[in-house]
């Protein structure tokens, strides 16, 4: 989900909501999965099991809320002996976070997210090496789940029926249930139908429902094995469905946007001491910044264009230098004003150089 969401301009309300959906559904049906594949939701009845699942889930985003910020506080006043050490200490709270929420029996998949999901919005120190490590050891995660579901999966075991099924179960999932279930979740949070056709489309199944699937076969449910197969397949297929055509999608829907400021990942000391952050602007063919001067950005205090790439070619701007379209801009801005900073680019490249003016 993540991977194709860079790829694709889309407002940050909505990207947001579809990164939410991805990262926050994973505990529950976790717990939900395992109740069932134990047989302890049958044992505990169905208030039982909400009562249980309710818990589990409460108590293990409270165990990472306590985690993440104690730790970032620890971390900020902590002097460890070396600068790789604090990638660890990171890594390290994850695991505490984990650890604790098994020990009380909570959900160790919610108080690792909500944990990760604090320290990763701190300013702790060595920022910029630290989301570099965690990047490596997810990639290296990733590829040894990928290792264990090739060895659980046999190709002689998936048969043309199995196949038959995880299409139609595919087909339900996408075109019926997806979108009952988003049209009910709008009632909290209203959205324009294009919206919500978009984030229809963009249920996108990745490698967790075949862990999940994994659950049943460990414990030796009758009927898992065949229950694996039809979710690979389903998996795999309607993955290669929706993942490709989200770009085509989300341009038909008109749910892009166009010269999105996108941050940069920037390991340069100096930027994080300064907790600020790198900016690149593309201005597209349609963008009213064309024919505005630097100066006339007017971005807020502290926020500079430091560089212009036109043509290939760099150049140091000054204030009266012009943009024009097909510009790169590089603009450093402290993180506290990165919100406002991309706001007002927003503006300017919307409304042009009086975007604005009187506020």
């Amino acid at each position: 989900m993540f991977s194709v969401l860079r790829v694709v301009p889309l407002p940050k309300r909505l990207s947001g909501a579809l990164e939410a959906e991805s990262g926050l559904n994973d505990a529950p049906t976790v717990v939900l999965v395992t109740l069932v594949s134990t047989g302890a939701f049958a044992d505990n009845g169905v208030l039982g099991a909400s009562a249980l699942i309710v818990y589990e889930l409460v108590a293990g985003v409270a165990l990472g809320l306590a985690v993440g910020f104690g730790g970032a506080w620890l971390m900020r006043r902590a002097a460890l002996p070396a600068s790789g050490l604090y990638p660890l200490a990171v890594l390290t709270l994850c695991f505490l976070a984990y650890g604790a929420a098994a020990g009380v029996h909570a959900s160790g998949f919610a108080a690792v997210y909500v944990g990760a999901l604090v320290l990763g919005n701190q300013d702790l120190p060595h920022r910029a090496a630290t989301r570099s490590f965690t990047e490596g050891v997810a990639w290296l995660a990733q590829i040894g789940l990928f290792v264990m579901l090739g060895l659980l999966l046999s190709p002689g075991r998936i048969t043309i029926s199995n196949v038959g099924t995880a299409i139609v179960a595919g087909l339900v999932l996408t075109f019926v249930a997806r979108p009952l279930s988003v049209v009910a979740s709008s009632v909290v949070d209203r959205m324009a139908w294009r919206e919500l056709s978009f984030i229809s489309w963009a249920g996108l199944r990745g490698a967790v429902p075949i862990v999940l699937a994994t659950i049943p076969l460990s414990e030796g449910v009758d009927g898992s094995k065949k229950l694996f197969d039809i979710v690979f397949v389903l998996v795999v297929v309607y993955t290669l469905l929706t993942g490709p055509t989200l770009p085509m999608v989300a341009k038909v829907l008109k749910v892009t946007r166009r010269s999105e400021p996108r941050g940069l990942d920037i390991e340069a000391a100096p930027l994080e001491r300064v907790a600020a952050d790198l900016l690149q602007i593309s201005i597209s063919p349609v963008s009213k910044m064309h024919g505005v001067e630097v100066g006339e950005l007017r971005l807020p205090p502290g926020s500079s264009v430091a560089m212009v790439v036109r043509d290939g070619q760099t150049l140091v701007p000054e204030r009266r230098t012009v943009l024009k379209h097909g510009d790169d801009l590089l603009v450093v801005t402290p993180r506290k004003q990165r919100d406002a900073t991309e706001e007002r680019l927003r503006q300017v490249s919307a409304h042009g150089r009086l975007a604005k003016w009187l506020s």
